[in-house]
């Protein structure tokens, strides 16, 4: 029986992009932020930061885990049809190229720009005599007794080096005191040692100006050695596997992620950066230490680790405007948020209203008589975080406090523990949500007491309960005592504190149970509406597009003559504007001075729109192994907030915005004669 051919069209690999290419593209357009003259000038520093940042997580999670495929000999392509060896070599092409660029606009804009400023990293050739004397103390007292320095020979094998951390590799002359004749050496730089040291005020020429770590050990290293010649000192980098796996039948999943958490510092090596003017048989002695090739290998014209870069200068006209966020008028003249709530939901736009009104509610029902409970989902938050706290001082009131902390969020699962052992401390519930799933969803359910009933109160999110992401990504927030709502929260937190079966819901829709077949459904709907001459349009905003049966039903409405617009942050393996498939589908992503984070979906719904927000990209993890909450937007006013501030001026930026061409490359969108619309700028202007 053959394939039907609609369906045959549809996985034809011509129509998807692969998933860590298009990862890199994203980091691409964040690296282009570090040229852009609007931005100030230490903001564009701070975007080439970013990208290293981005980058040493990219190859911990992406390029180890297609390392991992090949080993075990998977040779099982994606829905683009390239298979993990052919995306290695493309990655290492597309990387080196990259970090190339990064160094040539450190060296060659930033730094010089900076230095016209007064703000200056000093090489050792710049030192004056008496920064060469404070170095020397500072290296005397400070660094050195700090340092180990490790010579490698029979007896001492090369040591086991930390995940991305910076050391150095010296080549030696003559005997050590046992009579050892020794050529090599390695320094790990401690963790606990700045990277970068601030010179004193009284030894500068005004401004700041800073010496590297890197600098003081290079230019002292051959006291680290008494009695031989160190006639070479070069930096490098070890970048290794970063990811976990975690016995999901483990009696205690906490204990199980502690002791995983030290091999995650260990684990196999994927990248090696040296330093540019390092000799090459060293080179091959460290690609042969670490068991890399050469295409793991990037040599780079200046400090081995950007991310580590200091750029907190106090330089106001060289960072962005600061902005106050608006609290929304309601509550201003409530004096208390359970009061404003029964007017009506309260809808917060993150970071340009405040997200103190969050916080502002779990410390009022912390301290609230009338408050009998308390539950709450914690994906990223931190132990010394305002809401942490705020849950704790529940728990010692007497308020019954449950957290749903799920403790594998990537990197963070350190910190998850931590604020797990504080609510316990504190007589809080604690779990960790389901076995083999995430919780992702972004839930608070307050329960109070009102005469003889008993109310309850939600709020319910698109981005965590962090204050500091709170400030710089971009997220929506629904505050709300709406009664359907708040007992479809009660029954997500049922269904993951307790046992039993999924409970049907009125208003929500939860990954992963409903979400996906819902989205599908809906997305059929705008197919029929518009094969019966109603208006039809979709748009979704979010972070990822990976999943291939929601990429396959958008390319049916594109068929079908349905508008589709995306607006995707970062992945996106859909092809946009292939005849005859896809030529109905637009694909934008906007890289500004916030983080975008927003997940937005829309239905025109043949003229009695529906908008979504969700704490879900559309992505195979978020919809089949994660839980996560889908919420609709109810209030008309609110709807049309969201439609024309989270949506249309996206569409409608001409100066932040990148749209994806049908080859997969993505071109910057200019305003040409049309007024400069910054979709971020406009919303601070709108809330200042």
């Amino acid at each position: 029986m053959t394939e039907p051919a609609e369906s045959f069209e549809l996985t034809s690999p011509e129509l998807y992009l692969n998933r860590e290419l298009s990862i890199l593209d994203f980091n691409m357009r964040v690296l282009e932020q570090a040229t852009d003259p609007s931005h100030p000038l230490i903001e564009r520093l701070n975007f080439l930061l970013i990208f290293s940042r981005n980058l040493d997580e990219f190859f911990e999670i992406r390029v180890a885990g297609l390392l991992q495929q090949v080993s075990f000999g998977h040779i099982r392509s994606g829905p683009d049809g390239l298979l993990p060896q052919e995306v290695l070599k493309l990655i290492s092409e597309i990387c080196h190229a990259a970090v190339e660029r990064q160094y040539r606009i450190l060296n060659d804009d930033l730094l010089p720009a900076l230095a016209a400023e007064n703000i200056r990293y000093l090489r050792r050739d710049e030192w004056t005599d008496k920064q060469s004397a404070w170095v020397r103390k500072y290296f005397k007292e400070q660094v050195m007794p700090v340092l180990t320095p490790i010579g490698l020979d029979p007896s001492h094998p090369f040591p086991r080096l930390v995940n991305k951390s910076l050391n150095f590799i010296v080549s030696l002359d003559g005997k050590d005191a046992f009579g050892r004749q020794m050529s090599l050496a390695v320094v790990p730089a401690p963790r606990s040692l700045p990277r970068v040291v601030r010179l004193p005020d009284n030894i500068v020429d005004g401004g700041d100006q800073h010496v590297m770590l890197s600098s003081i050990i290079h230019e002292h290293v051959s006291e680290l050695f008494p009695g031989m010649t160190a006639n070479g000192c070069f930096q490098f980098r070890v970048t290794r596997n970063a990811d976990m796996t975690v016995d999901e039948d483990a009696e205690d999943l906490a204990s199980a992620l502690q002791g995983e958490l030290l091999s995650r510092r260990y684990g196999a090596a994927v990248r090696l950066e040296v330093a540019d003017n390092c000799p090459r048989h060293i080179i091959d002695y460290l690609l042969r230490q670490f068991g890399l090739s050469n295409e793991a290998l990037y040599q780079v014209n200046g400090p081995v680790n950007l991310s580590r870069l200091l750029s907190d200068f106090d330089r106001p006209r060289l960072r962005f405007k600061p902005f106050r966020p608006r609290t929304p008028e309601v509550l201003q003249k409530s004096e208390s948020i359970f009061e404003a709530l029964a007017q009506g939901d309260i809808l917060l736009h993150h970071p340009f209203e405040s997200f103190a009104p969050v916080v502002d509610m779990l410390r009022q029902a912390a301290r609230d008589p009338s408050v009998l409970a308390i539950k709450q989902t914690l994906y990223r938050s931190g132990p010394e975080s305002e809401i942490v706290n705020v849950l704790a001082d529940a728990a010692r009131n007497g308020k019954e406090v449950t957290a749903v902390i799920e403790l594998r969020a990537r990197f963070d699962e350190a910190s998850n523990i931590e604020v797990a052992n504080k609510l316990q401390q504190a007589g809080a519930i604690v779990v960790y949500g389901i076995v083999g799933y995430k919780t992702h969803a972004k839930m608070i359910l307050i329960v109070r007491r009102e005469g003889r009933k008993l109310m309850r109160y939600g709020h319910l999110g698109t981005g965590n309960y962090h204050a500091g992401n709170a400030r710089l990504y971009t997220d929506y927030g629904l505050l709300t005592a709406n009664p359907e709502v708040c007992e479809d929260i009660h029954k997500i937190f049922q269904e993951l504190t307790g046992m039993g079966k999924v409970l049907r819901l009125k208003q929500l829709l939860h990954a992963p149970f409903t979400l996906h077949p819902k989205l599908l459904s809906m997305i059929e709907q705008e197919i029929s509406n518009k094969q019966a001459g109603l208006p039809a349009r979709i748009i979704i905003k979010v972070n990822a597009l990976t999943e291939k049966v929601l990429m396959q039903a958008l390319m049916r409405a594109s068929q079908a003559g349905v508008q589709v617009d995306l607006i995707i942050r970062s992945v996106c393996c859909l092809r946009p504007g292939v005849a005859g498939v896809t030529d109905n589908i637009t694909v934008r992503s906007i890289v500004g001075r916030f983080l975008e984070h927003t997940r937005v979906f829309y239905f025109e719904n043949g003229g009695e729109a529906l908008v979504f927000c969700s704490s879900a990209d559309w992505m195979d993890r978020n919809l089949y192994q994660r839980v996560e909450t889908c919420f609709p937007i109810l209030d008309p006013v609110h709807r049309k907030r969201i439609i024309d501030d989270g949506l249309m001026l996206y569409l409608n930026d001409n100066t932040q915005a990148w749209d994806m061409q049908p080859d997969g490359s993505w071109v910057r969108a200019t305003p040409g004669d049309d007024s400069p619309c910054s979709a971020q700028q406009k919303l601070l202007e709108k809330f200042s």
